[in-house]
């Protein structure tokens, strides 16, 4: 129990039944906002606001624009902040022990993504090698197992048996890597230092493509990408933006981010699915027109019971990228391929059709070079044990990397405006009665819904003299329904209160996959914290009078910091209650984005941090 509430206890027994409280409190449980309202303005504002197509006419202008558009999603989104050094870094490749197999081999390796952070990788060669070969770089989902999943392992024997090198590499977060501090919840952590989390993601595939074609055998026209559901994310990623990679096949892995906020049950992806500022530099749909003219085929399975299900994700993709591939006069290099077995899978139709996409592309149609048909290799598949490779016990993993990050934040010189980082906005204010007033045991009762720029619907209860002098907006992480008590002081103090439920909390807050949607705001280049922030800052203008912001818990409390540091002059005061002491308790907290959405704002610590208590 906090020091006020103690202090409270008092002069709320002093009430007989607490009916004053009791009162207040239906008057603050009042529903303002329409079912599911903050959902659909959250939906309209996140698709309404992805970058769309680039125009271009010629294929020779989308040459350069789309080695432009490449360099920007690098530059500008994922090796932003020390990615760009990571990128740079000297990193090795320990090369073990090498399995046998039927007609392959397995070689056994780690190597580092960037210095002090190493991942397990498997090598699948043909028994007899000679000459160039194709390479193929398979990547993983979100599966527990991750590198001895069999179907992955089946997919690889195979490809390795038709005499193709196979690489396949430990995602972070799932298999070996399946830990507490690799959790793509713990990328955000990254966010909050001023590096993008999604770094790591690109990294471990780029350096991967890096061991497959230093391989004396390998043929360098020759490279393939697939995989399944976060693998089929990694393949369009590195696909697009590396070269190198000549046809890619992403099975169940990604869609338009418009896609994405029409169908949230199902598309919104996680932390390096939808990391920050891609859509507001570029869509999925122009990821798969970068890779024009070169040989894509998006497969998606028409049962999914996961994610991207064919019939809405894959439809726009391709309508979007085709009219690219024509400027090349390749439109029938953009193909599709829709599987009808059951759920989320990668099974043997799916493979077969990656077979015969690798025959067609590097072989010519060549079945008897490439075959079609899967060699059955059920038999061949090992045990999770009999694939582990050993690790260095300080290795290095997201949360690690965030802490040595944010060891000498906030930067003292060179640190970016807090505006900027936060995405602030100066909302302009449009009150609309929700309800008749009403008077409550003397005290005036107003319901408006605040309607800010056509975009948000905040919900507020206004409560007492409307020509009050001294105004105090009340907030609280449980919502404002939880804050009656805290109402009725300040009403007995003779101040207005106006409790409102910013965006996330109380009547605002989304029922569902909230912290999914937060990603997306980050990604379409605004902040989830700048919004809350903007939002309370235009309630306190609004008021016109000088304002004190109370705010009950850590998460609402950093929204009345951030709102006040951004205008001390429409915020002169704030009563935190339960608050942090700093940002960086969240990542000495090693809290994580699904349970405090806007708590990750890209850059924010590196700019500011919450001011030292008052002595």
């Amino acid at each position: 129990m906090t020091l006020r509430s103690l202090l409270l206890l008092p002069l709320l027994a002093a009430l007989p039944c607490n009916a004053q409280t009791a009162a207040l409190e239906t008057a603050l449980a009042k529903p303002i906002l329409a079912p599911n309202q903050t959902l659909i303005e959250t939906q309209v504002y996140t698709a309404s606001r992805v970058k769309p197509m680039p125009s271009v006419a010629t294929a020779q202008q989308w040459t350069l624009v789309k080695e432009q558009l490449r360099q920007r999603v690098l530059n500008e989104v994922i090796l932003r902040g020390e990615g760009l050094k990571w990128a740079q870094a000297k990193t090795r490749v320990e090369w073990l022990d090498t399995l046998p197999g039927d007609g392959y081999r397995i070689k056994r390796l780690r190597y580092e993504i960037l210095p002090g952070l190493w991942i397990p990788a498997l090598l699948y060669e043909p028994l007899k090698l000679s000459g160039k070969v194709p390479v193929i770089l398979n990547t993983n989902g979100h599966e527990g197992t991750g590198v001895a999943n069999d179907y992955i392992q089946i997919r690889c024997i195979n490809e390795a048996r038709k005499g193709a090198l196979a690489l396949n590499f430990e995602w972070l977060g799932m298999g070996q890597l399946k830990t507490d501090g690799f959790s793509h919840t713990r990328s955000t952590q990254l966010d909050l230092a001023g590096t993008n989390g999604v770094a790591l993601h690109y990294l471990s595939e780029k350096r991967g493509l890096d061991i497959l074609l230093s391989h004396p055998n390998a043929d360098p026209t020759r490279v393939a990408v697939t995989g399944l559901s976060g693998g089929g994310w990694q393949t369009i990623i590195i696909s697009s933006l590396d070269p190198r990679v000549t046809i890619a096949a992403p099975v169940a892995g990604y869609s338009s981010f418009v896609t994405r906020a029409q169908f949230p049950e199902q598309d919104l992806g996680d932390s390096e699915q939808a990391p920050v500022d891609l859509a507001a530099v570029a869509d999925y749909t122009t990821l798969t027109a970068l890779r024009a003219p070169r040989p894509t085929m998006v497969v998606n399975n028409a049962y999914d019971n996961c994610c991207f299900r064919g019939d809405y994700a894959n439809a726009p993709l391709l309508w979007a990228a085709r009219p690219f591939y024509a400027l090349y006069n390749a439109s029938s290099r953009l193909t599709n391929h829709i599987n009808f077995d059951p759920g989320h899978n990668y099974g043997k139709e799916n493979r077969e059709a990656f077979y015969r996409f690798v025959r067609d592309n590097f072989y010519a149609g060549n079945d008897a070079a490439f075959p079609e048909k899967e060699l059955p290799s059920e038999a061949l598949v090992r045990t999770p044990e009999q694939l582990k490779i050993d690790l260095p016990a300080d290795n290095l993993d997201f949360h690690k990397l965030a802490l040595r990050l944010a060891q000498n934040l906030p930067l003292k010189t060179g640190a970016p405006a807090l505006a900027e980082v936060v995405k602030a906005h100066t909302y302009k204010l449009r009150a609309l009665e929700a309800a008749p007033a009403q008077t409550i045991d003397a005290t005036p009762v107003r319901y408006w819904r605040l309607q800010l720029d056509n975009d948000w619907t905040v919900p507020a209860v206004d409560l007492g003299d409307p020509a009050a002098p001294k105004v105090t907006i009340l907030l609280g992480d449980r919502g404002r329904a939880a804050l009656a008590a805290e109402a009725r002081l300040l009403l007995q103090q003779g101040r207005r209160v106006i409790a409102i439920d910013p965006f996330y909390f109380g009547e605002s807050k989304l029922a569902k996959r909230d912290w999914l949607f937060a990603l997306s705001i980050s990604s379409i280049g605004d902040r989830p914290r700048g919004i809350q922030a903007s939002q309370l800052l235009a309630v306190a203008r609004w008021a016109k009078a000088p304002v004190t912001v109370e705010s009950f818990g850590p998460r609402t409390s950093l929204i009345a910091a951030v709102a006040a540091a951004l205008d001390p002059k429409a915020i002169p005061a704030t009563q935190p209650h339960d608050a942090l002491k700093s940002l960086h308790d969240i990542l000495q907290q090693d809290l994580t984005v699904d349970k405090f959405p806007e708590y990750f704002t890209f850059g924010l610590l590196q700019a500011w941090d919450l001011p030292a208590p008052k002595p």
